[in-house]
């Protein structure tokens, strides 16, 4: 097991983890106390114009294709509804990356076949299996919310956003986990029958 790596992967990982969370304090911070317009893209008009007498609310500016729709002068509620789109990511992605922070740091000081590595690995698959839907959710949620408030129309509810794929990985982490602690204890067995 190389050692300076596992440790120079830990400290990436960490120092990326802090970047991310700072990033999703700053974002949050200045988006609140900007008062610029509030832009959301959105395909539910993807083949309409905006001659069809789509129904746009008062202040918001569309693009020819009533694909992008921004307000001028946006409420509390649709500020708070755009940032719903960039924070859940960031949060997700500097917990995630905290948690493998830690469990690299369990690895080079107990070792990778461990019961703390293998709770770990289980935690880490655990979060990201239920962290990206969770995420993905509040992102689509938040800007169909923000469509709506520019665009009232009925049908364009939310939906999930984001790369789905990254359950699975997460399911994967959690099976592994549980090899590695069925593993722990057979040798832990083995070790206390010799």
């Amino acid at each position: 097991m190389n050692t300076r790596l596992t440790r120079t992967l830990a400290s990436v990982t960490f120092v990326l983890a802090v970047l991310c969370g700072l990033a999703f304090v700053g974002t949050a911070v200045t988006h609140m106390l900007d008062d610029g317009a509030v832009c959301v893209q959105t395909d539910f008009w993807r083949n309409a114009s905006i001659g069809e007498g789509l129904p746009i609310g008062k202040g918001v500016k569309a693009s020819s294709s009533a694909t992008r729709l921004c307000q001028d002068g946006p409420s509390t509620g649709q500020r708070a509804a755009d940032l719903g789109g960039e924070l859940p990511w960031l949060l997700f992605g500097s917990l995630a990356l905290l948690l493998f922070s830690r469990l690299l740091k369990a690895v080079l000081r107990q070792g990778p076949f461990t019961d703390t590595v293998s709770r770990r690995l289980s935690v880490l698959g655990w979060f990201v299996a239920l962290g990206a839907p969770l995420a993905g959710l509040v992102v689509g949620w938040s800007q169909s919310w923000l469509v709506g408030s520019m665009a009232p129309v009925v049908g364009s509810g939310p939906t999930v956003s984001g790369p789905m794929v990254l359950i699975l990985a997460g399911l994967a982490a959690v099976i592994w986990g549980k090899i590695m602690r069925d593993g722990v204890r057979m040798r832990e067995d083995l070790e206390g029958t010799i």
